[in-house]
């Protein structure tokens, strides 16, 4: 069985209540940990955005276990600063961090005010900042003159261990086209087939490292609530890319949610008061062959699913510590 992590999501919970959650989750046995890095939340009742990289330091230095980061580097940040921050945690926390890069979503990105790019630009412009990022850890000189623009950018601290840098996928064809690149990959979705397909795409391109998975549930004492939580916090997810990378504010986001039903959230999360079916489920996916399932219960008030979990749950899947 994969290892079985905690998602911090920094778009829903203020930093420091996160930090107390991942505290928590790894008390309670969960294995590794991984967080979002937004600027702005996908609706007003989410209503945080705290900054990733702050919270990774606290959170390395406040636990134990492996944490990731999904990032979009090539337009709010700077390739060579990403490298920067990147080599600057695994010096401080040698194999215990990883970066997932992917091509972004305009709700962050057009804070720049540089265009919105198409997707095909986007991934041309993101395989050159992994190409600067990766020059950059291994040690060299780097200036590029493309989508992206670096001048002898050279990093003087630099870790005794590379950190990994995955490929954030959603897609067969993008898990495709990130095996040429990627030191493994991470992915998201509902249905069993789709997500199998996506990475046995990236798997039969020749995508190597670990894959991992992204699992979107709702928990709560009651099937209700557990659904009231989801389409509460979760909605917009109904919605498939390309409508996710290229709405551009939260209020857009909130006027698209507005027709959008309870059941609906059935399609985007694993919605159920049993934590015996949540452990049938978080099954199902290892059965795919990953090597880590990443758990995100996609409500505000994280303590009572992580106790749930880790008593109910995680006994049950080698992965957890108990």
């Amino acid at each position: 069985m994969p290892l079985i992590g905690f998602h911090a999501s920094h778009e829903q919970i203020a930093p420091r209540q996160l930090l107390t959650d991942v505290k928590h989750a790894e008390q309670a046995g969960f294995t590794a940990a991984m967080c979002s890095d937004h600027f702005a939340p996908w609706s007003r009742r989410q209503g945080e955005s705290g900054f990733a990289w702050s919270w990774l330091g606290a959170a390395l230095e406040a636990t134990t276990i492996p944490l990731g980061v999904v990032n979009a580097p090539g337009q709010r940040y700077h390739p060579a600063i990403i490298a920067q921050a990147m080599g600057t945690l695994a010096q401080m926390y040698p194999g215990r961090f990883w970066a997932a890069l992917g091509s972004g979503e305009n709700i962050n990105e057009h804070i720049t005010g540089d265009p919105w790019p198409s997707k095909e630009h986007r991934n041309e412009r993101l395989l050159e900042s992994v190409g600067v990022i990766q020059r950059l850890l291994a040690g060299e000189t780097v200036s590029v003159d493309g989508h992206v623009i670096v001048d002898r950018a050279t990093l003087f601290t630099k870790p005794s261990t590379k950190p990994a840098v995955y490929a954030a996928a959603v897609s067969e064809e993008t898990a495709a086209w990130s095996a040429q690149w990627a030191e493994g990959m991470i992915t998201v979705g509902i249905d069993v087939d789709d997500v199998k397909r996506t990475v046995d795409a990236y798997r039969q391109a020749g995508g190597k490292g670990p894959t991992y998975f992204q699992l979107h549930v709702s928990y709560a004492r009651s099937d209700s609530e557990a659904l009231a939580i989801a389409h509460d916090q979760w909605r917009t997810h109904v919605y498939e890319p390309p409508m996710m990378w290229d709405v551009d504010s939260v209020d857009a986001f909130d006027a698209a949610g507005e027709n959008v039903t309870p059941d609906q959230l059935h399609s985007a999360v694993r919605v159920s008061a049993d934590l015996a079916q949540h452990a049938a489920w978080i099954a199902e996916y290892a059965d795919l062959g990953f090597d880590g399932i990443m758990v995100h219960h996609v409500g505000q008030h994280q303590a009572e699913f992580i106790d749930a979990f880790g008593e109910h749950v995680l006994p049950q899947v080698a992965g957890g510590r108990r």
